[in-house]
């Protein structure tokens, strides 16, 4: 499985984003999809994550602001980041597993693929 994030970029406060990640798999549609993302000197943090259901879950964070979504045409995974504020920059990461337990999503060790990532700046 191969996973290629893009759509990153420097914005202002306030600003909206739109993350994409493509998935080479074939069976894309019976995976777990996230995103992870890591800001200089701090540890790599969850962001968002959809089952195969369809069902979302969110940092505190980032909920209300953030959305991602699924298109299991395209292979793609999406995040809408609205209302950016200048804690959001990092590079955002795209993870995806077949395997993982609902306890466990939030935890980047349980994601075995992962994209090359994405970098979102956000200026005040």
């Amino acid at each position: 499985v191969q996973l290629q994030a893009y759509g990153g970029g420097l914005v202002q406060a306030g600003d909206s984003l739109r993350l994409s990640c493509a998935a080479s798999v074939s069976t894309f549609s019976r995976y777990t999809l996230a995103w992870f993302r890591q800001a200089p000197g701090k540890d790599r943090e969850f962001v968002a994550a959809i089952r195969y259901s369809g069902h979302t879950y969110y940092a505190d964070s980032v909920k209300g602001r953030f959305a991602i979504s699924r298109d299991n045409a395209k292979n793609t995974v999406y995040l809408q980041m609205n209302s950016l504020k200048p804690e959001d920059t990092a590079i955002y990461y795209c993870a995806a597993d077949s395997s993982i337990i609902l306890s466990s999503i939030r935890l980047a060790e349980q994601y075995t693929y992962w994209g090359q990532g994405t970098l979102v700046t956000v200026s005040s």
